[in-house]
């Protein structure tokens, strides 16, 4: 009898296990049917009304979902960089965001953005947050860039007019007054009418180059950009800069290499050569040498422009950029210079995606040096990328472009020296 027990023990418990198995299997088979015929969770969808709205308008619009992901994006919303890899990318819009969400009221703020991923450029954006729907934000963003450039070029102008041309002016005024009361001495006259002639041809340079420098503060001041050869580029601002190193038997000279090309406006970039070249001019003394060196480093070219003058002391190198300073005010008064030059390079080479560093240490002369991005052949949409933005000044001499002999002879060794004559 024990015996007949134990084996209908192990019938039941065998039989209890076939069971077992079998609900596993069918539980299995009918969770796999359930997933297979569930309906897929639908994208996050925004009314038609809301798209044909996003699309008729021309501020950047941004519909966002309550995780803060891009459902719809307007194309000047890309176009200024706002949204990258599904997501709003300026920092400050997406505290605003959060702001909104955490207190429910619409915001409107002017916010100052980055250009793009890399680079120091930036976009003075008004923007606009508000809930739309228990899920949605809409972030709306007008570029107020230019609108704030060309009231900052207004009142800049307002300021150096006042600052600046009150000198020559002034100056005018009293000669000719002179002038008048000296009109029985023909001596005289002819001196002070000199004078005049002067002070005339100042302040002609000066209203010439505020308004140059005003009209590169404006987006598009490159016009129709295209190829340009830097050899003609050089060859033409030496040749303009020569009568002014005549005169003071300053020897010109062209070195480097040859055959380069970048993408831009010929006519500004003849400009910020030959201004660099004047300003080397000046600050360098009687029969003396200037050279300009051209190379390819690194996918730049490099426009070198290095004296062996007066140079500038390390306090003043951050300066020397800045419209209207000069280092020697009574050196440029001499001279007739504006304290423009310098600051329209910088514009130029910006507007070119580049930009312009100097070395310089007091006795032995400055290197202002001039890096544009390459310009590949057949390139016909601009430059692929701008230069990142350095320091204006360095405290490492260039080398490799142009070396000229400086008073100490302390130029350094071993850097190749390529030298044609500007004449």
């Amino acid at each position: 009898m024990e015996g007949f027990y134990d084996s209908f023990g192990l019938l039941i418990a065998g039989a209890l296990g076939v069971l077992t198995g079998a609900g596993a299997t069918w539980a299995f088979w009918w969770s796999d049917r359930t997933q297979r015929t569930l309906p897929e969770t639908p994208a996050p969808v925004v009314d038609d009304g809301v798209v044909r709205t996003l699309a008729v308008l021309r501020s950047a619009a941004v519909v966002l979902d309550e995780h803060d992901a891009v459902v719809r994006a307007s194309a000047p919303a890309h176009a200024l960089g706002l949204v990258r890899d599904g997501r709003i990318a300026p920092a400050a819009i997406r505290d605003l965001v959060a702001q909104v969400r955490r207190d429910g009221v619409i915001l409107d703020e002017e916010l100052e953005v980055p250009r793009g991923p890399v680079g120091a450029g930036v976009l003075l954006v008004q923007v606009r947050v508000a809930q739309v729907s228990e899920k949605h934000l809409l972030v709306l963003a007008e570029d107020q860039t230019q609108a704030r450039r060309l009231e900052a070029i207004r009142r800049d102008f307002v300021v150096n007019v006042s600052h600046e041309l009150k000198t020559p002016v002034g100056a005018i005024s009293l000669l000719a007054e002179t002038i008048e009361d000296a009109a029985d001495d023909p001596t005289a006259v002819r001196r002070f009418a000199g004078r005049m002639q002067s002070e005339a041809t100042r302040l002609s340079a000066l209203v010439h180059e505020i308004i140059e420098l005003s009209r590169l503060q404006v987006a598009g001041a490159l016009g129709q950009p295209a190829i340009v050869h830097v050899d003609d580029v050089v060859a033409e601002a030496v040749d303009r800069a020569r009568t002014t190193a005549d005169a003071k038997k300053v020897r010109l000279d062209i070195g480097g290499q040859q055959g380069t090309q970048v993408f831009g406006n010929r006519d500004l970039l003849v400009t910020a050569v030959r201004n660099l070249l004047d300003n080397a001019v000046a600050y360098s003394g009687e029969a003396s040498h200037v050279g300009v060196g051209v190379r390819e480093h690194e996918g730049l070219v490099e426009i070198a422009v290095v004296d062996n003058g007066i140079g500038i002391s390390s306090a003043e190198q951050e300066r020397v950029f800045e419209r209207f300073y000069r280092v020697d005010p009574a050196r440029a008064r001499a001279t007739g210079g504006t304290g423009l030059g310098l600051s329209i390079v910088k514009h130029v080479a910006a507007d070119h995606g580049g930009d312009v560093t100097v070395w310089s240490q007091p006795g032995r002369g400055s290197t202002f040096t001039l890096r544009l991005p390459r310009a590949e052949v057949g390139d016909a949409g601009g430059p692929a990328a701008s230069v990142e933005p350095g320091p204006l000044a360095t405290t490492t001499p260039p080398s490799g472009i142009l070396n000229l002999p400086t008073p100490t002879d302390s130029q350094d060794e071993g850097a190749p020296t390529v030298r044609r004559s500007a004449s």
